[in-house]
């Protein structure tokens, strides 16, 4: 009786050891790739409160002078940089833009590449995959003669309008193939029974299956929104006055003058980039976790 109970309790603690190092290996892997994220956000946020930094995340002292920029012009070396708030202005301006079209035109699209049947639509879609593949780079040279055509090259905020929809048509083929899945998720029975009780296909579209998709609407507007408000390379390439810059343009451009730069402010700089994305993330992250499951195959 001794010898079963003392083999039970040896099985119990290699099964609890077991489990421990289960545990352990579980949290190295998921907590060491981390670590230089969370070092890099852990001197970002110390670096923009400290007057000096000892040893990389030791604050030597506290101060809110490196947010100076809030209150008074940007001043780096010999260069003084536009106001801020019409440079943040500018970048929601081209972010909410770009993220409005997106959603528009996408969902319209994703609806009609789900529910309709018409001559090509299969390689149709094989096509918007394709298009996706160009990067934007390559289109720089085509994209300056269409804008430039149009007028819409060097004239201000017509100009990041021209960006607005250049960014948009890049985003609109992956967003309508993601909000295509979501459409094919709802079951037809629910739009048959609107049709049946009277409402137009547009009616239909509207009342009934928008609201069931507005996971997927809240997919892509957090995905256009961020590829608006991160854009550079475009502004960089067609906006050549200053007052129209964009925040990344901007801390290009403070990074540029590599001879003078103020890290306390350039670090609060970047916090200040990254504030609208994470109140837009946390905002619209309840409508991401409503999961629509099931459907009725056509």
């Amino acid at each position: 009786m001794a010898r079963a109970r003392g083999s039970l309790r040896r099985r119990l603690l290699r099964a609890k050891l077991a489990a421990v190092i289960k545990y352990l290996v579980v949290v190295v892997v998921a907590v060491v790739p981390l670590f230089p994220i969370w070092s890099m956000i852990a001197w970002l946020l110390i670096q923009s409160f400290s007057g000096r930094v000892i040893l990389g995340l030791i604050p030597s002292s506290l101060t809110i002078n490196n947010w100076r920029f809030l209150w008074s012009p940007i001043k780096m070396g010999l260069k003084e940089y536009p106001n801020i708030w019409p440079i943040t202005f500018n970048t929601l301006l081209l972010a909410l833009g770009v993220s409005g079209l997106v959603v528009l035109v996408s969902t319209m699209s994703g609806y009609a590449l789900s529910r309709m049947e018409f001559r090509g639509r299969t390689a149709l879609m094989e096509f918007i995959i394709a298009l996706h593949a160009f990067p934007s780079v390559i289109l720089l040279i085509a994209l300056f003669v269409i804008l430039n055509k149009l007028g819409l090259y060097g004239k201000g905020y017509m100009t990041l309008l021209g960006i607005v929809l250049i960014k948009a048509g890049l985003e609109i083929p992956m967003a309508s193939w993601i909000i295509k899945g979501f459409f094919d998720s709802i079951p037809w029975d629910l739009e048959w029974a609107a049709l049946v009780d009277g409402c137009s296909r547009w009616r239909a579209w509207r009342s009934v299956i928008v609201p069931l998709v507005l996971p997927g609407i809240g997919a892509i507007s957090i995905f256009s929104f961020l590829a608006g408000w991160s854009e550079f390379l475009l502004v960089f390439t067609y906006v050549k006055d200053e007052a129209y810059y964009t925040l990344p343009v901007l801390i290009y451009h403070m990074i540029g003058e590599f001879k003078f730069i103020d890290w306390g402010m350039l670090a609060a700089l970047g916090l200040f980039f990254t504030i609208p994305t994470l109140i837009f993330f946390s905002t619209s992250q309840k409508l991401l976790l409503r999961i629509y499951v099931g459907g009725v195959k056509r």
